[in-house]
């Protein structure tokens, strides 16, 4: 039983939030920047970022970020930061977040939704493609700039 559920893009900063986000960084993780309200701000007020939250019985149990832009390609989206609490796992909570990200990107119009996922996390690569995603054959490079440590 799920009990009750409820998915919104967050929009206000408010020190619950910020708390939760910060306990599911450390389960997505194993090195999680301090999440403060400033960076919640941040978040919320780029018009190319859409943090998702899960509720369970009023309580934040689960994220998700889907950001936006235009290329010369077409328009681009990109899932980010899936993570359900440990606790509430098993209950369809990372499907029904991909669910709500895939109808909110496709209200933004044509245009294409890619993720990551580490091999390692065989639950997260299932669940992706169950939800519809597949493999795109591709070499993932990365650089951290300034003092950004993912």
């Amino acid at each position: 039983m799920n009990g009750n559920v409820r998915i919104f893009e967050l929009k206000e900063v408010a020190e619950i939030y910020v708390e939760a986000i910060n306990a599911l960084l450390k389960q997505l993780s194993t090195s999680p920047q301090q999440f403060t309200a400033d960076s919640l701000q941040e978040i919320i007020s780029s018009s190319a970022s859409h943090l998702f939250i899960l509720e369970c019985e009023e309580k934040p149990v689960g994220m998700l970020t889907l950001g936006e832009y235009l290329a010369p390609t077409g328009r681009k989206m990109w899932i980010e930061d899936v993570v359900v609490d440990n606790a509430f796992r098993g209950r369809s909570f990372g499907a029904m977040l991909v669910k709500h990200a895939i109808e909110f990107a496709s209200s933004l119009g044509a245009g294409t939704l890619m993720l990551t996922s580490r091999p390692s996390r065989v639950a997260a690569n299932a669940l992706y493609r169950s939800c519809g995603f597949l493999p795109k054959e591709t070499n993932m490079y990365k650089m951290v700039i300034g003092n950004d440590k993912d």
